[in-house]
């Protein structure tokens, strides 16, 4: 028995959380029965018709790029938030992880020369001579003459469990600097999941810290303002409230988007 999708794949966007999202389900021998599994949801947005948010989704220029380590079934949650992360990042890569194979595609990636890759995880966990908090300085390079490697950000998407088990059983990470986060004076705001520590942000609310650190800060708050309608959104679908078309959060995101035919991530 397969997966029973949450709406029409033709509609689906064709970013690469979509695209693992497919494959996921592609190979699933039962059903995952998500809350409210039974709502008819738009595939563009994993929302109900009626909040459907596909129209004011945005794509910000940014040479930045994301890299999304997923946990086993994080790609087919609704709840997932590294999907919005692919809506407004155009170069955003998305893999499966598995202990006992790495998909070539990650490992390409991963030593492109074009990209300076940055696994983020907290650096108290780390050893202290692999943790940076600031992102390697251009002169750097061998090579003067060289481009600048542009920020590749590594982002392991699931729950903390899954966060930790990918980062300490994945050998092909241990050579690369470990991007740690001290947001001053920033609490989470994610209220889609519960956590067991409050400290603790998701996929989206990093990949838009990390955005902010890379000097791209335009793209940090469209990031933020799309986390913050998406979560709005979901939570009124949940609780069957009204539908505000007006609320700040929308306002906030119209401000501040702009729409740019998108370029390829995988």
């Amino acid at each position: 028995m397969t997966l029973v999708p949450l709406a029409l794949p033709t509609a689906a966007p064709t970013h690469a959380v979509s695209r693992q999202r497919s494959a996921r389900l592609a190979v699933s021998a039962k059903p995952y029965l998500a809350r409210g599994s039974g709502l008819v949801r738009c595939a563009g947005c994993r929302l109900i018709a009626s909040h459907c948010l596909c129209a004011s989704r945005p794509t910000v220029p940014t040479s930045a790029g994301m890299c999304l380590i997923m946990g086993d079934i994080e790609a087919i949650k609704p709840t997932n938030t590294g999907w919005l992360v692919a809506d407004v990042v155009a170069d955003t890569w998305a893999f499966g992880w598995s202990r006992t194979a790495v998909d070539p595609g990650l490992l390409a990636l991963l030593a492109d020369p074009q990209w300076q890759p940055y696994v983020v995880f907290p650096g108290e966990f780390v050893q202290p001579e692999r943790v940076v908090t600031a992102l390697l300085p251009a002169s750097g390079l061998p090579l003067p003459a060289q481009p600048a490697r542009k920020p590749l950000f590594v982002l392991l998407d699931g729950t903390w469990s899954e966060a930790r088990k990918i980062f300490r059983k994945s050998p092909f990470l241990e050579h690369l600097p470990v991007l740690s986060l001290h947001p001053a004076d920033v609490v989470s705001s994610y209220r889609l999941r519960r956590s067991a520590n409050a400290g603790h942000f998701c996929t989206a609310e990093v990949a838009a810290l990390c955005l902010a650190l890379a000097g791209e800060t335009h793209a940090a708050d469209v990031l933020a303002a799309w986390f913050d309608l998406f979560s709005e959104r979901y939570m009124g679908m949940r609780l069957s409230a009204p539908l505000n078309r007006d609320s700040e959060a929308h306002q906030r995101l119209q401000a501040l988007a702009v729409v740019k035919p998108r370029k390829g991530g995988a």
